[in-house]
């Protein structure tokens, strides 16, 4: 059984999917996520969701607000071992149906070259490439997308 919850950053399963991402990251792009460390720091957020598999935690994803439209996709990951199950998608579709309900109707986020499973994942959900943005407007290793929220 699938279960999404809706839950802080303080949320242990949380903080350990992270720690599982920050090691995956640092393997596909060894010294380069260095720059990106200060970007994925994750503290006092009330927008995170956990995704369990009959009471494992399988996923997880959040986001901060940008500007009053928009916010930011964070940290979203689904452990390897349960990639192609669908949870991806229910974790995204929680964090788009949250930001609407709290009056935002724009999703950005930034994910990088080396990681074309998500690219795919994304462009799937109906997130089109977009300029860089913010801190990552001269990264050519980034690559930031966007969603309309309202459509």
């Amino acid at each position: 059984m699938i279960e999404i919850i809706r839950v802080t950053s303080e949320n242990k399963n949380f903080q350990d999917l992270i720690r599982e991402l920050d090691v995956e990251l640092n393997l596909r792009y060894g010294l380069l996520q260095n720059q990106y460390n200060q970007y994925n720091v994750i503290k006092d957020l009330n927008t995170v969701v956990v995704a369990y598999i009959n009471k494992k935690a399988a996923g997880c994803g959040c986001f901060k607000e940008l500007d009053p439209t928009t916010v930011e996709l964070k940290r979203m990951l689904v452990k390897s071992e349960q990639r192609g199950s669908g949870i991806a998608q229910l974790i995204i579709t929680e964090l788009e149906q949250w930001a609407v309900e709290k009056g935002y109707s724009k999703m950005v986020l930034e994910t990088g070259i080396k990681q074309p499973d998500a690219i795919r994942f994304y462009s799937k959900q109906g997130y089109v490439v977009i300029p860089n943005y913010g801190q990552y407007m001269d990264n050519d290793n980034s690559i930031c997308m966007s969603k309309d929220l309202q459509k």
